[in-house]
């Protein structure tokens, strides 16, 4: 069977992606019309395949993913610079709820993970140090320097340092945003041990952030107050080396995957990335919600223009209005900036194929499949509910997948058609969208959607995928983790004293 060269991706499109760069004067037969390419174009773009007169809608996934900004002619290369986002500010939106349920069978499929004493399982057994203020990051990191030298790591899967600028001379929001991701690191289950190092004096209070963090084991969570000892190395290693032999005798044991947790990101998106690696997730998060586990979709402006897809899946009315407040909520955050709403792919993205953010969004949608939504969650809250759920955080990479592992996902699963070596402070698992990316980049990409383009089938990759996500939940390390590519970032909205 001849491997196909271009795409019509839903009956209603306009537009067909190109699956292999085309030249000027080629011919494609789509519905059965004759169209003759006007100008080369690179693979992952979009070619018109009927005429669009100025302001037409131009339809991509089903959906308008905006609108000619002059009048076009079928064969045109349609990009940034001829189409035109129909987003402005925010909408008012109705409740159509969809009920389409999953035909996906239950498994007894398990992972290898370690069981806490508050029965939560987490997927690596690690010691942290998490500075409560950026002050101290570098006592943090020469003691986990220390603590490795000492011990090589030896019956535990890694330690480190979490790095960050903040926890002093931030107001409301942002504070209570580090608080609160601070507070989510250290309780995740992830973590065999965690070292908390305070300075004494910053705005996050040593005793205040403690409080926050409940009823916590305090066997395996310390904290030191740098300012109120002698040798905060001396005293700072003495407790190191009690949690590390706590922490070495844990051991993995079988877990069903109901308990998995996954965070779902895509960032240097191309025009693969809706027809590859974001349906390819999909397929994984409906299947994980199918045995009892849970999702997790944030970048919140990659939402827009397909947001009442997700809104009418929600469960419930409530779900809906929280799904409706974190929409228009983020681009209120914009408009407050003197920022447009709709002004999102970047230079990486357009040069890939993606022309307005609701081409991106529809593509980036598709990483949460088709389950219904069970939770909506703010910035810096912590999972309460299996299933598919919401998180509010902006689009940026390093950002998001923070707030991700920090809700309490055990590992991201990021899609990607540029490429980056980025990981959080949980497994962060990337999945090239395109062949090519995937082996020019081997020592980033974990696995390569971009064979669905290159004649395997999604029932075929659909199983090989959830064994490499199962096999990584067990302790197969992701690449960012080979790498030592791993760090966290915290959203930053107001003003710093």
């Amino acid at each position: 069977m001849e491997q196909a060269t271009y795409l019509k991706i839903n009956p209603a499109d306009s537009v067909v992606v190109c699956l292999q760069p085309k030249k000027k004067g080629e011919v494609i037969i789509v519905d059965d019309l004759r169209v003759v390419l006007n100008q080369d174009t690179p693979a992952g773009h979009k070619v018109l395949i009927k005429d669009a007169p100025k302001g037409t809608d131009i339809i991509k996934y089903g959906y308008p993913i905006g609108h000619a900004k002059e009048d076009l002619k079928a064969g045109d290369w349609v990009n940034e610079n001829n189409l035109k986002t129909n987003l402005s500010g925010t909408l008012e939106y109705t409740y159509n709820p969809v009920d389409e349920p999953l035909k996906i069978k239950k498994e007894n499929r398990t992972f290898n993970g370690y069981v806490r004493k508050n029965g939560d399982v987490g997927v690596r057994n690690e010691i942290w140090v998490v500075p409560t203020v950026g002050c101290v990051n570098g006592i943090a990191e020469r003691l986990v320097n220390q603590l490795k030298k000492e011990t090589n790591e030896e019956g535990i899967d890694a330690i480190y340092a979490w790095h960050h600028n903040f926890g002093c001379s931030q107001l409301s929001g942002d504070h209570e945003n580090t608080r609160k991701v601070l507070r989510d690191i250290c309780l995740h289950p992830n973590a065999g041990a965690v070292l908390v190092l305070s300075l004494g004096c910053e705005n996050n209070q040593p005793d205040d952030f403690m409080a926050m963090l409940g009823d916590y084991d305090k066997d395996r969570i310390k904290l030191l107050i740098t300012q109120k000892v002698d040798d905060e190395m001396e005293a700072g290693m003495r407790i190191l080396r009690e949690l590390y032999n706590i922490a070495k005798q844990d051991k993995r044991e079988e877990v069903p995957v109901s308990k998995l947790r996954v965070g779902l990101k895509c960032g240097g998106s191309d025009g693969f990335s809706g027809i590859t690696a974001n349906p390819l997730v999909g397929e994984f998060s409906d299947w994980l919600v199918t045995q009892g586990g849970t999702s997790v979709l944030t970048e919140v402006p990659e939402m827009f223009g397909a947001e009442t897809i997700l809104m009418n899946r929600c469960e419930t009315e409530e779900l809906f209005n929280q799904t409706v407040s974190m929409i228009n909520n983020f681009k209120n955050y914009f408009l407050s900036h003197g920022e447009p709403v709709g002004e999102n792919p970047s230079p990486g993205n357009k040069a890939g194929g993606i022309s307005t953010l609701e081409d991106k969004a529809l593509g980036c949608t598709q990483k949460c499949g088709k389950a219904p939504v069970s939770g909506v969650m703010e910035y810096g809250d912590r999972l309460e509910h299996n299933g598919l759920n919401l998180l509010s955080a902006p689009g940026n990479d390093l950002v998001a997948a923070t707030a991700l592992a920090s809700c309490g996902c055990h590992l991201v699963l990021f899609t990607t058609g540029r490429g980056t070596p980025f990981g959080t402070f949980v497994p962060t698992m990337k999945i090239a969208t395109n062949p090519d990316l995937a082996r020019r980049k081997q020592n980033w990409i974990d696995f390569s959607a971009g064979q669905l383009v290159e004649g395997r089938t999604m029932p075929e990759l659909v199983p090989e995928f959830i064994d490499k996500v199962l096999s990584i939940a067990s302790g197969e390390k992701a690449k960012n983790e080979e790498n030592g590519y791993r760090e966290i970032s915290i959203f930053k909205n107001g003003v710093t004293l």
